[in-house]
C-alpha cells in the first residue's frame, strides 16, 4: 500500500514533469513587451503603414494604432505607432476579465467550476456579452482595477496614458466604473494588449499553467473576421490565440499567431476609429507580416524608398 504523503510527492512530481512549457522559452524575460523596441522593426512598421495614404491620415489624426512583436527566435523585437495612445475598445478588453478572473481562481476567490470554464469560453472565442457579464459581475469591477493597476505588472497606468479598463458590464443595466482619464467604459492601448499577449506566451501572466490555461480560451476564435479572415487564407495551419471587438465605427483585434507551417511567430493588435474599420484591419495583417521581414539593406531615411514592398495596394 502507498502512504498518503508517498503518493502525494508522486502525484506532485508527475505533475510537474508533464507540465506544459510556455510557447516562448526564452531565458531572464523581461515583463514589458516595449522593453523590445527594435529600430528596424519600428521602421518597416512605418514604411508599411505610411505608403497606404488613407492609413497615414487616418495615423496622424490617432484614430489607427498599431503593436507588433516579433517572436520568431530569441531575439524579441517591438514596434508601435500611436501605441500608447487609448481608444474605446469594445469587446477586447474582455482579456481583462478573463485575467482577473483566473487571479481569483488562483488566489482561491473564485471557484474553478465548469459554470465558470463555460462562461469564460462564450466570454472570449464568442465574445459573448451575457457570458461576459456574470464574469465581471463574479469579479467585480474593484478586483478587475486591482489587477490591471498592479504596481508590480500594470496593464493601466492612472497617471500616464492608461490601458486596459473593464468599467461596465456588457448589458444596457448596471452602474459605470469609468476610466480614470477618458471616461471610457471599455478602454485599451495597443501595447498593454501586446504585454498581456507576450506575457501569455511567455508564461509570466500569473504563472505559466495558469498562461497557458487563459491562452486555451484564446484559441480557435469562432468569429472569423478581421485578422482571421486574411489568416484563414494565408496560415489555415496556424494556431491563432484571439480576442476582437467592435462597436459602431470603433473596431479593434488581436492575436497571437504561431505559425510552424510558415515558421512566423508574431503579435499583432490594431485598433481604428471608421466606419471600414473592420476591413482596414483585415487588410493590416500582409502589410504586418511585410514588416516582419528582417532585410540587410534597410534605408535610413523610410522617405527615400522602400526595401520591401509596402501596402500600396492594399484598399482603404
Amino acid at each position: 500500500m502507498i502512504k498518503p504523503l508517498f503518493f502525494l510527492l508522486f502525484l506532485l512530481g508527475s505533475l510537474t514533469a508533464h507540465a506544459k512549457p510556455p510557447l516562448v522559452n526564452v531565458e531572464d524575460i523581461h515583463q514589458d513587451v516595449e522593453f523590445y523596441q527594435n529600430a528596424e522593426l519600428q521602421l518597416k512598421l512605418q514604411e508599411q503603414l505610411n505608403a497606404n495614404p488613407n492609413w497615414k491620415n487616418l495615423i496622424d489624426k490617432k484614430l489607427l494604432t498599431i503593436s507588433l512583436v516579433d517572436l520568431s527566435d530569441d531575439d524579441i523585437r517591438y514596434a508601435g505607432i500611436n501605441d500608447d495612445h487609448m481608444m474605446y475598445a469594445a469587446s477586447m478588453p474582455k482579456i481583462a476579465v478573463l485575467y482577473a478572473a483566473m487571479d481569483a481562481i488562483e488566489n482561491g476567490e473564485l471557484a474553478y467550476t465548469e459554470l465558470v470554464k463555460q462562461d469564460m469560453w462564450l466570454m472570449i472565442s464568442k465574445s459573448n456579452n451575457a457570458a461576459s457579464t456574470r464574469m465581471i459581475d463574479r469579479v467585480g469591477f474593484q478586483k478587475i482595477e486591482d489587477v490591471m493597476c498592479n504596481p508590480e505588472n500594470p496593464f493601466y497606468d492612472k497617471f500616464h496614458d492608461g490601458g486596459l479598463w473593464v468599467g461596465k458590464r456588457y448589458a444596457a443595466q448596471g452602474k459605470r466604473n469609468p476610466d480614470p482619464i477618458k471616461g471610457l467604459s471599455h478602454a485599451a492601448t495597443t501595447s498593454s494588449v501586446a504585454k498581456m499577449y507576450f506575457q501569455l506566451a511567455t508564461g509570466q501572466l500569473i504563472n505559466t499553467d495558469r498562461s497557458n490555461q487563459m491562452l486555451g480560451f484564446l484559441k480557435d476564435p469562432s468569429l472569423h473576421h478581421k485578422f482571421v479572415n486574411t489568416l484563414d487564407q494565408i496560415a489555415p495551419t496556424a494556431d491563432v490565440y484571439r480576442k476582437s471587438g467592435s462597436w459602431r465605427n470603433w473596431h479593434c483585434d488581436s492575436a497571437l499567431v504561431w505559425d510552424e507551417t510558415r515558421g512566423k511567430y508574431y503579435i499583432m493588435v490594431a485598433m481604428v476609429q471608421s466606419p471600414n474599420g473592420e476591413k482596414i484591419i483585415r487588410n493590416l495583417v500582409r502589410p504586418l507580416e511585410n514588416a516582419l521581414e528582417k532585410s540587410p539593406n534597410l534605408p535610413i531615411n523610410p522617405s527615400k524608398g522602400a526595401t520591401i514592398e509596402p501596402a500600396l495596394n492594399q484598399s482603404i
